[in-house]
């Protein structure tokens, strides 16, 4: 019986070791990205170059078979910033970068899949026009065939 309870409890400390380590990681993780970012913006280097060497560090230590999306990346580096603001005080200006406005990519989305709608619209029109106009030439030539355009017929 206490063979069986040593054996229950050998997994468990391992699993509870293993999930503080991924925790510790990540956290440093988003804490370093964080002040990658902010001393590149702060440094004058634009938005585009600092957030994907955030984000490029970020994916880095996370390893693993599932890869952090940009919008996870984006909230810890967010997280890290709001958490610590008397270290990334400075950084705080820099942050709407990283959340871009969803309404408006939403209202440019529906936009352009407007303007393709239209676009597909305005090609089946042209090619219905272009059919129609060649069945209307062909009952055209039927209706006058050589004989009847036959210049010397009284």
């Amino acid at each position: 019986m206490q063979r069986l309870k040593n054996k229950k409890l050998i997994p468990l400390a391992f699993g509870i070791c293993t999930s503080l380590t991924f925790t510790t990681s990540k956290v440093n993780a988003s804490s370093f990205a964080a002040e990658i970012f902010c001393t590149m913006r702060d440094g004058g280097n634009d938005h585009e170059s600092s957030w994907d060497a955030a984000y490029t560090y970020i994916k880095k230590q996370k390893g693993g078979f599932f890869k952090v999306s940009p919008k996870n990346a984006a909230a810890q580096i967010t997280e890290t910033v709001i958490r610590e603001k008397e270290k990334f005080s400075y950084c705080v200006a820099y942050l709407d970068k990283l959340h871009p406005n969803r309404k408006l990519i939403r209202e440019l989305e529906k936009e352009e899949e407007k303007k393709e709608k239209e676009a597909k619209n305005r090609e089946k029109k042209r090619k219905e026009l272009e059919k129609e106009l060649e069945e209307t030439n062909n009952e055209i030539s039927d209706e006058f065939n050589d004989e009847t355009l036959d210049r010397y017929s009284y």
